[in-house]
């Protein structure tokens, strides 16, 4: 079977809730490999919620459908403070940025908590924006920003990652809607070790099966290389 589209391969899949410092509670889901504990975890931000961003927004939702089995990665997806998906609504009000640091630190917190290793932070568009603001507070391997709009990480805020021991992975695709590579090298300079991946042909969406195998592959190369190539067939069971 080619693995593509909404297809959910093996997995122990949890619903979850996170409870933040200020006192809300937010829904969520944790997809682990099947049979092995996980090498690595994504904690994922999603795009942004009064834009139609969701815990399964496309590229969220493939990474824990296809990442657990393929990678054998953790994936961490929750829904953001006032935002609603199938899972359901997390308790609050969509403040902008400000007061989802506190869902970004319970988020991180779960994933200690339950001993889940190496976390890395996977935010696209809004969500890179939380990456980027908050990440740098938090125990984790590194940030990997898809689609990074620039919108509410101030100059500074990006700066201030200049020298941190952890790794930045920024994939700018070429037809972006906000942010296009050339501009997207100007704007990390202040962060000379960061990684900036420019994705031909690439759009903020990431929509169709070769852009989202383009972003699973990257994410697997920064986080668990030994991974790669990740498969295009699947000869196994199925979830669901």
């Amino acid at each position: 079977m080619e693995i593509r589209g909404p297809v959910l391969l093996p997995a122990r899949r949890e619903d979850i809730e996170l409870e933040t410092l200020d006192g809300l509670t937010l829904v969520g889901e944790l997809a682990l490999p099947a049979e092995r504990p996980p090498v690595a975890t994504l904690v994922t931000l999603h795009p942004l919620p009064t834009a139609g961003g969701f815990m399964d927004s496309h590229i969220l939702r493939k990474a824990a459908g296809r990442l657990p089995a393929l990678a054998d990665l953790a994936v961490l997806r929750f829904n953001t403070r006032g935002t609603t998906s199938p899972r359901g609504t997390s308790e609050g009000a969509f403040d902008g940025g400000a007061s989802e640091a506190f869902d970004v630190a319970a988020a991180v917190d779960f994933a200690r908590e339950r001993g889940l290793p190496r976390p890395w932070l996977v935010g696209w568009s809004f969500g890179t924006e939380l990456a980027l603001k908050y990440g740098r507070d938090h125990d984790v391997d590194g940030v990997i920003l898809l689609s990074p709009p620039l919108h509410r990480a101030t100059a500074e805020e990006v700066a201030a990652w200049a020298g941190d021991p952890r790794r930045m992975v920024i994939l700018v695709p070429e037809f972006d809607d906000y942010l296009r590579p050339a501009e997207a090298r100007e704007r990390f300079a202040s962060v000379p070790d960061a990684t900036l991946i420019a994705v031909d042909g690439g759009k903020h969406l990431w929509v169709g099966e070769t852009q989202t195998r383009r972003v699973l592959t990257e994410i697997v190369a920064a986080v668990a290389p030994e991974a790669l190539p990740l498969p295009t067939e699947w000869d196994g069971p199925i979830a669901g």
